[in-house]
């Protein structure tokens, strides 16, 4: 059934691509040897300034292909050279402005010479499918299902990973570890330029700290995923867009970043030559070990008596780690090219502890006290490799494409418990290791019709095969032979497959001027099958869903009117399936459920949008019911041990509100801010369980921009507890300053950073409570940090050439929440 729905669908985008396809490439018009040029001057129609940065970009009349372009100078003035005679059109761009078309400029022998004069921009607020409304200095865009934060305009990101930069995106949270939720879910999915990467596959948090933030150009957040993206993601998708030029020539940076808590170096490459393009990037970094207080406490009410759990110690923490990565392009033709990209990274995360415990059971008149040393030593390895072929047309927006992708990660953790007591009951070393290996294998195929200015069609088709084992062994130390011998009681294989199958169709539609329409559906197909080497549980399910989606907007004057609904599925990735039995702390032990149903959410929006002069207010009102929902759940056995697994506990709703405002208070000081409130209940019938709770998120960006080069920023926010269905997560919040300068002709730039410089050290509280215990972790670590850094870019940037991003995006797995490996499931 699977694969005669891939196939149909397959077929069917074959047949449009066949069908409408009738329009064939007549070639470039051919021209004398004299060559003409085309000059202009651009200019903002409301304050009369020169728009500098903007795009000029050159077409053959009547194609869809760059050519040739520009960028306007300081005076918004721009001059194409050496331009062969012939018929074309000029497009001219800039962030925040609606895009001008300069149509059939000719240039003959006659007059080898084009002026366009003064050409005016207008602010941008509408076009088919999208609003889009642009902070100063085009920090912030609001647009009809996402909001776009510009990371690249920010001065303090340099030195910091991608959780310091989604730290400071509207509607997202990111606590310590490197968490991240959207408006109260954790559910979501991150893609890397529009594709999905193995780096996020299995734990976020792990991945968005050896992720550079100095690569990152800027990141989108999609509350309202259409039915062209896939169904994952209950809670949106985060789409990362790393810094790529693609010029005439060659250009590079290079960026270090030395501080008190981290450190990295990162090269970026690249270079064109007519219609061939490559890019390559670099990154390593390094943490300095630092030392974090722990104290854990749980109760437990047994025959109205207290049995009791302290433990209280100290954790030494270091990583190091490398990414990079690697593309190519090529253009057949005006209408005909292929898109190649390579990705490599690793890092290591290393801890030592040593902790005191004491037990305290009068009930069984069981008292124990002992020492435990643990290290931990984990790595991470991983690549993505894509290639996408596309065929445009003469049509605007028309396009054929077909993109494959194949991605691999790889996880090591070791395990090493000495566990030392007076009581030799108690003394116990052991050796455990859990190697995880995924390979996921992609194909996809994707076609747009604009049937009319006011229609578009999409349709599409996928497939993604996925392999997942992980490998966990245990040896215990034999004292009769002095040696370490396996435990196969416990050691095993674990196999899991899981297929999934999507086809979609996705409708454009403008309705008379002021109202725009995308609405669709996708069906997806999902098939697993697990299986333990050492054992005969075999485990398999099937399951079908059809995934709606549907926006209306409508402009008012200067403002924006949204309502939307969208149906999203979240299926379990490894971590959370992990068979693997964490027994660090033979007290308090996890593991993964192989046998995790899908989490199945509806989401309802809101919203109301307004641009003008400079000031942007953004609101929206939501709410989201989510079935089985996937959270950790602990239990406490008869013998006073935490196991801690994940379950799918029963239904979820989340109300919320969200407001974004941004506002200029003079030409170089702009002010942001970002509110996000909810309602968060979830209950559990079979549990008999429920909790209700508020939430919040906020922060405030104030950004100058003073002459001389000189630029600064300063941000703060605060993130309360999250709230599970026994308990509650810590607050977060964090305050950091950045200044940097130009120099060397604004070839370089020199900064300096900090974090927190008011606290040395933070403290994050978790509890969590159930019928017969009640459970809190205090852990407090150091905070304050000061950096400085430099950059420096060489080569001319001749030319932005279009973007050349995967049509791959396999948003469709629910990612580990906390900050340890994929294939380790440790307490959070």
């Amino acid at each position: 059934m699977k694969k005669c729905i891939f196939l149909s669908t397959l077929l069917m985008v074959v047949f449009f691509h066949d069908h409408l396809s009738g329009q064939a490439w007549s070639g470039r018009n051919q021209a004398p040897s004299v060559t003409g040029k085309i000059t202009g001057e651009i200019v903002d129609t409301i304050t009369g300034q020169p728009v500098e940065f903007a795009t000029i970009a050159l077409r053959i009349h009547n194609m869809s292909n760059d050519i040739d372009g520009v960028i306007s100078n300081d005076k918004g003035q721009f001059k194409l050279p050496e331009v062969k005679l012939g018929s074309y059109d000029m497009i001219i761009s800039f962030i925040g402005y609606e895009s001008r078309i300069l149509r059939k400029i000719e240039l003959t022998p006659e007059k080898p010479d084009f002026d366009a004069g003064i050409v005016f921009l207008v602010n941008d607020e509408i076009v088919l499918g999208q609003v889009e409304v642009t902070a100063q200095a085009a920090v912030i865009e609001n647009k009809v299902d996402r909001i776009v934060y510009n990371a690249d305009k920010d001065a303090t990101i340099v030195g910091g990973d991608a959780a310091d930069v989604l730290r400071k995106v509207p509607m997202l949270s990111v606590d310590l570890e490197g968490n991240v939720s959207l408006r109260g879910s954790s559910n979501i999915k991150i893609l890397l330029n529009g594709k999905p990467s193995g780096m996020f596959s299995n734990n976020v948090a792990d991945a968005l700290k050896m992720f550079p933030a100095d690569q990152i150009k800027s990141v989108e957040v999609i509350t309202t995923p259409g039915a062209k993206y896939d169904g994952e993601g209950t809670g949106g998708i985060v789409n990362i867009i790393t810094k790529k030029k693609n010029v005439q020539g060659y250009s590079g940076s290079v960026t270090s970043a030395i501080g008190t808590r981290q450190n990295r170096l990162s090269l970026n490459l690249n270079a064109a030559q007519g219609r061939f393009g490559m890019n390559a990037a670099g990154n390593a970094f390094y943490s300095w070990p630092q030392n974090a207080d722990n104290t854990f406490y749980r109760e437990d009410r047994i025959g109205g008596q207290l049995r009791t759990l302290n433990q209280n110690g100290i954790t030494e923490s270091s990583r190091i780690g490398f990414w990079g990565q690697a593309g190519a392009f090529y253009d057949f033709n005006a209408y005909n090219s292929i898109n190649s990209s390579f990705n490599l990274r690793g890092h290591t995360f290393d801890q030592s502890s040593v902790l005191d415990a004491a037990f305290r059971d009068p009930f069984s008149e069981i008292f124990q006290d002992y020492n435990r040393i643990n290290e931990n030593d984990n790595l991470r390895s991983g690549y993505d490799w894509n290639t996408d072929y596309r065929k445009t047309y003469k049509t605007p927006e028309r396009e054929f494409s077909v993109a494959f992708q194949i991605s691999g990660e790889n996880s090591e953790d070791n395990i090493f418990l000495d566990q030392r007591s007076e009581d030799l009951d108690l003394v116990l070393r052991e050796l455990s290791a859990n190697t995880g290996r995924s390979l996921e294998s992609t194909l996809q195929v994707d076609y747009v019709h604009p049937f009319s200015k006011n229609y578009k069609l999409e349709v599409g088709s996928k497939g993604v095969l996925r392999k997942i084992d992980s490998d966990y062994d245990y040896r215990g130390y034999d004292n009769d032979v002095a040696q370490y011998v396996v435990d196969n009681q416990r050691s095993d294989n674990f196999n899991y497959h899981q297929d999934v199958y999507a086809a979609y169709v996705s409708n454009t539609l403008a309705i008379r001027k002021d109202y725009s329409l995308v609405a669709g559906v996708r069906f997806e197909q999902t098939a697993i099958k697990g299986s333990f080497l050492n054992n005969d549980d075999v485990f398999s399910n099937k399951y079908s869903n059809f995934i709606p989606s549907i926006i209306l907007s409508k402009k008012i004057g200067f403002n924006t009117v949204k309502v939307s609904y969208v149906k999203r599925i979240q299926r379990p990735s490894l971590f959370y399936i992990n068979p693997y039995v964490n027994l660090s702390d033979r007290r308090n032990i996890t593991y993964g459920n192989p046998t995790l149903a899908p989490e199945i959410s509806n989401q309802y929006d809101v919203g109301y949008t307004s641009f003008k002069r400079g000031t942007v207010l953004s609101t929206s009102l939501y709410y989201r019911r989510t079935t089985d929902v996937i959270q950790s759940l602990l239990n406490v056995s008869e013998e006073g041990i935490s196991e801690t697994s994940y379950s799918n506990i029963g239904l979820a709703h989340v109300y919320g509100f969200n407001l974004f405002t941004s506002f200029t208070i003079k030409d170089f000081w702009t002010l942001r801010s970002n509110l996000d409130l909810n309602s968060f209940y979830t209950k559990s019938e079979s549990l008999n369980l429920e909790n209700r709770a508020f939430q919040y998120k906020a922060f405030l960006n104030s950004s100058f921009n003073f002459k001389h080069g000189i630029k600064a920023d300063i941000f703060g926010f605060l993130n309360s507890p999250r709230f599970t269905l026994q308990g509650r997560t810590p607050s977060f919040s964090m305050m950091s300053l950045g200044i940097n300068k130009e120099i060397f002709n604004k070839r370089g730039k020199i900064g300096i950073t900090m974090i927190d410089p008011f606290n040395e050290t933070k403290k994050f509280v978790s509890e969590l409570e159930g019928v017969t215990f009640y459970q809190k972790t205090d852990f407090r670590l150091p905070f304050r940090s000061f950096g400085i850094n430099f950059s420096y870019t060489f080569g001319k940037l001749d030319f932005k050439a279009k973007q050349r991003s995967s049509k791959i995006k396999n948003n469709d797995l629910k990612s580990g929440e906390q900050g340890q490996g994929a294939s380790t499931n440790t307490q959070g």
